[in-house]
């Protein structure tokens, strides 16, 4: 179980995870996160705990990388640490795999910030030697994949579709105590907004909403999502969990909102309405649900 204690909040960021069953990693790996099971301990230990405190380690490790006396904007080797979850006495492993997905998020600096903001943040010999060392770790792990995914400022909607509302799970933020699993921070337990899955239940949710989104639109953005999201998910071993978890959008929606917010639901509300014809219907939740997310987005320019 990981305690933190800081006064520096997440960055505002949301974060799609597949924890595997401890089974599904070969040897030697499996060993490897057995014993690091074994000296960290689970960061949640029922379904309905979140790993807000594990994330806030991760982010103030990255910190601690970039404050160093020489900064270093990618790892050099990948990261041994995980997120564990424990659900009905089964050990669940999500990687970090910081190196891969340092390496995907300067692929999408490069792809979307200004040539001048990309070379101060990162000089262009650093990106060159980067993608060299990320092209000589791709041709000996052509499978590799990250096992999180990661969205600043929004969730995007096609990343509900894995869930239901009865999924949703809201953990308000407290003064901690015993019944907080030792996720305390300064100003107490970090509030959380999470949804988890089973893979295999998740799986079908995505696939029942693609058939019913291309038969209806089958140029929508919604439905690319959902073809990625789904070949996406079926990369990991069936019996994995899925997770959705708002991160630190729960410190920029604030405690009302986050309580009002039924994302998940009202996507489905929508798909249950467009598999029943009533496309007005469909397309007003759809409507509705992406604005408020724009809307959302649109802080990141705010000053």
């Amino acid at each position: 179980m990981t305690v933190v204690r800081t006064s520096v909040l997440p960055p505002y960021a949301a974060h799609l995870r597949v924890y595997e069953p401890l089974a599904a990693y070969p040897e030697p790996e499996r060993a490897g996160w057995r014993a690091y099971a074994a000296e960290h301990g689970p960061d949640a230990t029922a379904a309905e705990q979140s790993v807000a405190a594990a994330v806030l380690a991760e982010q103030r490790e990255a910190l601690a990388e970039l404050a160093a006396r020489t900064p270093r904007a990618l790892p050099e080797k990948e990261s041994g640490r995980a997120y564990l979850r424990v659900v009905d006495g089964v050990l669940y492993v999500c990687p970090w795999a910081t190196r891969l997905r340092s390496w995907q998020a300067l692929e999408e600096l490069r792809t979307g910030a200004p040539v001048a903001l990309l070379d101060a943040a990162v000089p262009p010999v650093t990106r060159v030697a980067a993608e060299a060392d990320r092209e000589r770790w791709l041709a000996g792990h052509p499978d590799a994949r990250p096992w999180i995914l990661t969205s600043r400022w929004e969730v995007p909607v096609h990343w509900f579709l894995p869930f239901g509302d009865e999924d949703r799970c809201f953990v308000p933020g407290g003064t901690g105590g015993a019944d907080d699993g030792g996720a305390e921070g300064e100003r107490g337990r970090p509030a959380a907004l999470f949804y988890l899955v089973p893979m295999a239940q998740a799986r079908r949710r995505v696939a029942r909403a693609y058939r019913a989104l291309r038969e209806a639109v089958p140029e929508g953005e919604l439905v690319r999502g959902a073809e990625q999201v789904g070949r996406w998910l079926e990369e990991f071993h069936p019996r994995s969990l899925v997770e959705l978890d708002y991160g630190g959008l729960v410190h920029l929606l604030g405690p009302e909102r986050l309580l009002a917010d039924r994302s998940a639901g009202e996507l489905e509300d929508g798909l249950r309405a467009l598999r029943a014809g009533d496309t007005v219907e469909a397309l007003r939740a759809y409507g509705e649900l992406t604005v408020r997310w724009r809307r959302v987005s649109a802080l990141r320019h705010a000053n």
